[in-house]
């Protein structure tokens, strides 16, 4: 009998399906319940977002054309240039300073008793917003740049330490045993038996919280930090919006060329 007139064969065998999975579906139904019962507390409605469209279009009528008169646009290249020095700054040092609390807070390496310490301390500089510590450095050294690198510097360890202990944790232990095996020291083994398995997350992570630390430089400026921040808070307050959207703009611009060079940077580590 050929391929073609062979008959099917029936079976009575069910297709094979999978469990449903009831605790993830009551979580999602719980979420969406919860998440409109917030919005009927927090007055959220169509109804004001459509009363705020002709003030929104009024708004953005007010920013076009952009304000490029030159001294507005030497102040405006003083505050950018302000904002990358914050951002550099407090990268290499909270970067820096991040190094050995992730290799403190790696339980493959440290005590217990070591590790949740130092993840506790992590934990308590990941609490706070950038601006909210911002204005605790303001209150206490004064405004300028220096409160504001203060200020990300605090942010970058919390952050960028949980990163590099969990980067930590995941490195394969048969190469950090044979490094000490050899009878090296611990601080050998960090640099060959550990270092170069995650050097190149490491260089990963810092690019983007150097990008991260770009757009928060802006935000504590607003706050008395320093940057470009400044400039864009006085900007409102004058209701000057079409040199707004110029900071606006230009601000944009920043944060791309910093995704580029960040793509360049993990590039170079891979």
């Amino acid at each position: 009998m050929s391929e073609t007139t062979r008959p099917l064969v029936q079976t009575n065998e069910r297709p094979l399906s999978l469990p449903v999975n009831w605790p993830r579906r009551l979580a999602y139904i719980a979420l969406a319940i919860y998440a409109v019962y917030a919005a009927s507390t927090l007055d959220v409605s169509w109804a004001r977002i459509v009363r705020g469209l002709p003030q929104g279009a009024h708004f953005l009528s007010r920013m076009w054309p952009p304000n490029i008169e030159p001294l507005k646009m030497d102040l405006m290249r003083q505050g950018l240039v302000e904002s990358v020095e914050i951002a550099v700054l407090s990268t290499f040092f909270g970067v820096l300073l991040s190094l050995p609390l992730g290799l403190l807070a790696a339980r493959n390496l440290m005590p217990a008793w070591v590790s949740w310490t130092t993840r506790g301390v992590t934990a308590l500089l990941r609490s706070f917003n950038s601006v909210i510590v911002a204005i605790l450095f303001v209150k206490a050294i004064g405004f300028g740049a220096l409160a504001g690198i203060l200020a990300l510097i605090v942010g970058t360890m919390g952050f960028v330490s949980k990163l590099f202990a969990e980067a930590i944790e995941e490195v394969n232990l048969r190469q950090v045993e044979a490094v000490r095996a050899t009878g090296a020291s611990f601080t050998n083994v960090l640099i060959m038996g550990v270092l170069p398995q995650v050097m190149a997350r490491f260089a990963g992570f810092t690019a983007y919280q150097l990008d991260s630390n770009l757009r928060n430089s802006t935000m504590v400026g607003i706050v008395g930090g320093g940057g470009i921040g400044a400039a864009l808070f006085t900007a409102y307050q004058r209701f000057d919006y079409d040199y707004v959207f110029t900071i606006l703009l230009a601000i944009i611009a920043i944060v791309m060329l910093s995704e580029l060079a960040s793509v360049q940077i993990r590039k170079i580590f891979q």
